[in-house]
């Protein structure tokens, strides 16, 4: 695609009396998606992100969504979220489609950014991330009710993996390969139920918490949160691997996999601990742990991997899917660990 014509038709539809001087790519260059820094005329600054996997209707509600819930974070979260351009007073997407591409386009005010947490935290850092994280999460909760609404679902995403699998097998890999991604899926639908999720509240989760999406204060408040690519309204659970991905003893890594062992280490369980000394947590929330982290390998590394990471990661992310992930959902989570920990019943 040519990013930078797409870029200026996108910008043409919103202000063409304003000219751009300077288009740079700033992706991180794990995903697929692009981001850009955008230098006009007169040395104004935007950032423009695109992206050409998922849904056009589903980037445009998710982020109609998110403006909303920007407008009505209060202190100290409201100005948290990256701002996306308004015109006509709704966030502005602008969708190219030309002989068989397509993308979609959405800009921001540029981020403020102060300290980033350390790749490996403290004890400290982990307890203030613990309660902050529990402060953001009942400051989003308070705003279910006034948010606009979303047609995606957790069963509509597995619902579209099971349709894509009858359609072409192959695209899996082996027939046993694509079997065992069936049984993982009527698994992940079988134990919603068990684990009474209707009682849980539905809330904005941005789910990619890792330490480059998000900066801290000096004192290791939340001071800034970009980069929305997969964000949903669903069940605060599906916040929490990434929680304890950051958290871990490892570490952010720069070569990373999507191991279920950080949610059972003693450092995650120090986050809950803070965490729910702030907003409490109910025993079946973490016993739904595992279907979370069984729900994000199928989802957003089986479904999706191919169109939302590079290939190289792709490749590598969905072999150890097959590998290591699937195989450890049922096997190693213990959730009964995080369950005593918290005394809760």
């Amino acid at each position: 695609m040519d990013y930078d014509n797409i870029i200026k038709k996108a910008w043409e539809g919103y202000d063409a009396s304003k000219t751009i001087k300077k288009i740079e790519d700033i992706s991180a260059m794990v995903s697929t998606n692009h981001v850009f820094r955008i230098t006009f005329d007169d040395d104004d600054i935007i950032i423009a992100k695109l992206s050409n996997f998922g849904k056009y209707e589903y980037f445009k509600e998710d982020h109609r969504i998110i403006h909303s819930l920007s407008n009505n974070l209060l202190y100290p979260f409201e100005n948290l979220l990256a701002k996306s351009l308004l015109k006509n007073n709704r966030v502005y997407v602008y969708r190219h489609k030309q002989a068989g591409e397509e993308a979609w386009v959405v800009f921001y005010n540029p981020t403020r950014i102060m300290d980033r947490l350390p790749r490996r935290l403290g004890e400290e850092h982990i307890k203030r991330f613990g309660q902050q994280i529990g402060k953001f999460h009942k400051a989003c909760a308070k705003l279910r009710h006034v948010l606009p609404k979303s047609s995606k679902t957790l069963r509509t995403d597995i619902n579209a993996l099971l349709q894509q699998i009858d359609q072409n097998e192959q695209s899996f890999g082996s027939r046993m390969q694509a079997d065992y991604l069936k049984y993982h899926c009527e698994q992940f639908i079988k134990n919603r139920t068990k684990y009474n999720v209707n009682t849980f509240e539905i809330i904005p989760v941005f789910i990619d918490w890792n330490i480059g999406n998000f900066s801290v204060t000096n004192k290791q408040e939340l001071y800034s949160r970009w980069d929305y690519d997969w964000f949903r309204m669903s069940y605060r659970m599906l916040d929490f691997y990434f929680f304890s991905r950051v958290v871990s003893d490892a570490g952010d890594r720069t070569v990373f996999s999507y191991r279920i062992d950080p949610m059972n280490e003693p450092r995650f369980i120090l986050f809950l601990q803070e965490y729910h000394k702030v907003n409490p947590i109910k025993a079946d929330e973490l016993r739904f742990l595992k279907e979370v982290y069984r729900f994000f390998i199928l989802n957003y590394v089986i479904k999706d991997g191919k169109y939302f990471f590079n290939d190289q990661y792709a490749d590598k992310l969905q072999a150890e899917a097959y590998d290591i992930y699937l195989p450890s959902v049922d096997r190693d989570f213990n959730a009964d660990l995080l369950i005593d920990a918290l005394k809760i019943k």
